[in-house]
């Protein structure tokens, strides 16, 4: 199992002024981790590193502890109504990750310390939709698991959920990590997912990361313990054999997940697309990636978030589309798949 440790921790001077912030605090000053200051969790300097890659690198070991002042969640289409900010970034280093748009070169991971404040506006969102459910997205930004064991966030909100008659919770990860969230009362509110991809694509872009079986028998531990299960297959990649890759992934997983786990299941299938702000940070950190960029075989699309991004043409997509949906719906019959984009 891959456990994350800072090689370095910056605080957020205010950030102790939370019992969170005070905790984490004590916690890495036990582990020995150097521990510095700054005045904003926006405003972060002192990454080590003479060239993009180690810069990237050093901040892929950085912890930030800081406070959210935003009390705005930004919108979360197509999976959820919100995101939730817990936390960004990860320690992961997946070559093609989404998040070389927003975070930058310096994608150093970040902890919000005053997460009663942040489940307040939770709850504010859900009485203005109410009778309606809200449901609120943990890991747009991040993989929240590798600083679980440092914030107890996640536990926190599954457990505020529970509580909940309007309110859902989901988040996805990589990792498996997952001890201290199978005894949260979730009273299945939370819907936990597991990112998945062929075994070629974890294999060749996925660095840092545990591999398919370790995923799997996470998620086999998470159904146990009474969550409603989910996975991402993502970003899903055109290539020679890429058929017998994918349909080689669900086989897989239907072999090794037991069948109480595929009682309540859903898929959610995305295929890879990238900006070109991404395109330059990645070509940056990683110069000899494989990753196919070339926009001149790709169609150009509009996001909701108002950046343009570079997607497969609408040929690939729809031969892409009926096969993964075929081909899961054929090992899972009784699976929703959400989406496919």
């Amino acid at each position: 199992m891959l456990k994350f440790v800072p090689a370095r921790a910056i605080f957020e001077k205010n950030a102790l002024e939370y019992p969170l912030g005070r905790q984490i605090y004590d916690q890495l000053t036990q582990m020995k981790v150097p521990i510095s200051f700054a005045s904003s969790h926006n405003r972060i300097t002192g990454i080590p590193g003479s060239t993009p890659q180690e810069a990237y690198r050093e901040a892929k070991r950085t912890l930030v502890v800081g406070v959210r002042k935003s009390t705005d969640f930004a919108a979360c289409k197509p999976s959820a109504h919100y995101q939730l900010p817990l936390n960004t970034s990860c320690p992961g280093m997946c070559e093609y990750c989404y998040l070389a748009t927003t975070l930058g070169k310096k994608p150093y991971l970040r902890i919000y310390v005053n997460i009663d404040d942040i489940l307040a506006r939770a709850k504010a969102y859900m009485d203005e939709r109410a009778p309606e459910i809200t449901i609120f997205e943990g890991a747009a930004t991040s993989d929240p698991i590798p600083t679980e064991y440092l914030t107890g966030l996640l536990k926190t909100t599954i457990e505020f959920f529970g509580k909940t008659e309007l309110g859902r919770f989901r988040f996805v990860t990589k990792f498996t990590d997952v001890e201290t969230l199978l005894s949260a009362n979730h009273q299945g509110h939370t819907r936990f997912r597991f990112s998945l991809n062929a075994d070629p694509v974890i294999n060749k872009f996925e660095h840092k990361t545990p591999g398919m079986a370790e995923r799997v028998k996470s998620a086999a531990r998470v159904a146990a313990a009474g969550y409603p299960l989910g996975f991402i297959i993502a970003p899903i990649f055109y290539f020679d054999g890429w058929q017998q890759a994918y349909q080689e992934l669900l086989s897989q997983l239907a072999e090794n997940l037991p069948q109480q786990a595929q009682q309540d299941l859903h898929f959610e299938l995305i295929t890879h697309r990238f900006t070109t702000r991404a395109k330059n940070n990645i070509l940056n950190i990683f110069p000899e990636t494989l990753l196919p960029l070339d926009e001149n075989v790709r169609k150009f699309k509009f996001g909701q978030f108002g950046y343009g991004k570079y997607i497969y043409d609408k040929a690939m997509m729809l031969e892409m589309k009926t096969f993964l949906e075929k081909t899961t719906q054929r090992f899972f019959p009784q699976a929703v798949i959400d989406y496919f984009v």
